[in-house]
């Protein structure tokens, strides 16, 4: 089926909710939108039943899926796995991250995902290991690294699939920022104990975004606000936010979408049971631990957190999409993810108002019956 058109739902796009429309997706791209009885001859057509469309969704931080840690597993097979896994929840775009590591897993990781292809891949984000360690979080002390000119070419030489790397920019000289720029990567304030002028000076230097907002990283006080501050009251600054409930209160996520509007996204942080390795995770109620307890990654998919967005936070469901989908996809500069434009890939999801999620069109072709992986 090279020729489809979704009929009879309503279309979230980047700027507006089409009602009576169809959707066109061709040769695994979509076409464009036409009235209902506008289809064109040879399209076969896909009957939502007043169902919500939209592009599929973009997550620049997870860690794995199902029972596979990438970190853990080190394999095509694991990232074959967990991309399948992934598509069928509604996210069709991702990137891989990894948490602090020893260099060693960091240059076995980025070998075996060089050889992976697959087109929901958009490769990997290492969050560490240049963080700072009085905000590290669940990330081990001793693995963090004082960033140097040396180091960072030693992680990077030759890089072709690194697309995105966490920072803590109090910890990082100009010098070695302008070096590691040189790479291009996306750059993410993160585990940071930044003061408000040492965040502001990261992004004044170019750092775009910043990592899980409020989450290691030093707070808002009434007398230094710290990196939560910097974000707030920079003109550019961008974050990602964890909308679990868990790592961050619902009241909380309210709060920064009034301070950032369209420069807040999300990301679900998810990590995968694991039982070996150096992150070992056990699933609590609704949150992944490590076994002494610290918080170390989420439990949700990004769907889920586009209706808790709705559901729990009050912004609406077109700017909730755009939170996982336009957002994300901005920020790495695509403008083919994340939309319904013409010629974007065909990468739909189908769901209910109450937020069952129905069918996923990945690159034009429908998916076996999607189902979401509550409590994962």
């Amino acid at each position: 089926m090279n020729k489809i058109a979704l009929t009879g739902g309503k279309i979230y796009t980047a700027d507006a909710v089409l009602e009576k429309r169809a959707l066109l997706l061709q040769e695994g791209r979509v076409v464009g939108i036409v009235a209902d009885n506008d289809v064109p001859a040879g399209y076969q057509p896909f009957a939502v039943d007043g169902c919500n469309l939209c592009a599929g969704l973009v997550d620049l931080q997870l860690y794995g899926d199902g029972m596979d840690l990438y970190s853990a597993e080190l394999s095509l097979d694991s990232l074959q796995r967990i991309s399948e896994g992934l598509i069928d929840k509604g996210t069709t775009s991702y990137m891989m991250t990894l948490a602090t590591n020893t260099m060693e897993v960091f240059r076995e990781a980025i070998q075996v995902a060089e050889g992976f292809h697959h087109d929901a891949f958009l490769g990997l984000h290492l969050e560490g290991p240049f963080l700072n360690p009085k905000k590290r979080g669940a990330h081990p002390a001793e693995l963090i690294l004082s960033p140097s000119k040396q180091r960072i070419d030693a992680l990077l030489a030759d890089n072709k699939v690194v697309k995105m790397m966490t920072i803590a920019p109090e910890c990082m000289d100009e010098d070695v920022l302008q070096h590691l720029q040189k790479y291009q990567v996306l750059l993410s304030a993160g585990h940071s104990n930044a003061t408000f002028e040492e965040g502001t000076r990261g992004f004044d230097l170019g750092i775009p975004t910043s990592t899980h907002l409020f989450n290691a990283m030093s707070p808002l006080h009434h007398r230094e606000v710290g990196m939560v501050g910097a974000i707030f009251n920079h003109r550019t600054a961008r974050a990602s936010i964890i909308v679990d409930g868990h790592h961050v209160s619902f009241e909380a996520v309210r709060i920064a979408k009034k301070q950032m509007g369209d420069r807040l996204f999300m990301i679900t942080d998810a990590v995968a049971a694991c039982n070996k390795g150096i992150y070992q995770h056990v699933l609590q109620d609704g949150y992944y631990s490590l076994p002494d307890g610290t918080i170390s990654g989420a439990a949700i998919s990004l769907f889920e957190g586009i209706k808790n967005c709705v559901q729990q936070v009050g912004i609406s469901l077109q700017e909730a999409i755009r939170m996982a989908t336009q957002y994300p996809a901005a920020l790495l500069g695509r403008e083919d993810i994340g939309t319904l434009n013409p010629d974007s890939m065909g990468n739909v999801i189908v769901f209910t108002d109450d937020f069952q999620l129905k069918h996923v069109f990945f690159k034009g072709q429908l998916r076996g019956h999607a189902v979401l992986n509550q409590g994962r």
